[in-house]
């Protein structure tokens, strides 16, 4: 492995670290505010304030006006997934714990990982399925089952 893919590992499973962190956090706030909605709201108010300072640290420039007018509609909806998996996790790690909830995360994104894989969506490359991938989302689905039960 080349030194900078240890970079983008390290990256990837601190990332992952951070998710059933979020998720506990959130559904012990939506205990304090009395809602999964308004906890994510809450959320979404912290990790925007959050980007806006990295924004400034980094100098990051505005779009150009153009980015507004020529992209596709789809690509302004990558909120909208977010907002839907935040409220997600906050309602299912109250009602199946960390494991079962991230197991059924994990087993839901290499499912659809597969199909955006194979047809080339959202941007992605095309990555037809192979038997090897197959394998891999059963040997998933077979851990989810097992964690859960």
């Amino acid at each position: 492995m080349q030194n900078y893919m240890i970079v983008f590992v390290l990256l990837g499973l601190i990332a992952g670290a951070t998710v059933p962190i979020q998720a506990g956090i959130n559904s012990r706030l939506s205990f304090f505010t009395g809602s999964n909605i308004s906890a994510a709201v809450i959320s979404f108010l912290a990790g925007t304030i959050t980007i806006i300072v990295f924004a400034l640290i980094a100098r990051t420039p505005l779009p150009k006006p153009e980015a507004f007018t020529q992209a596709p509609w789809w690509v302004w909806t990558g909120g909208a997934f977010g907002a839907f998996y935040v409220v997600s996790s906050i309602i299912l790690v109250n009602k199946v714990g960390a494991v079962s909830m991230l197991a059924f995360i994990i087993a839901g994104q290499m499912i659809a990982s597969i199909i955006i894989d194979h047809y080339g969506l959202v941007g992605y490359p095309m990555s037809p399925i192979s038997i090897y991938k197959i394998v891999g989302i059963i040997f998933i689905t077979i851990g989810v089952v097992f964690i859960k039960f």
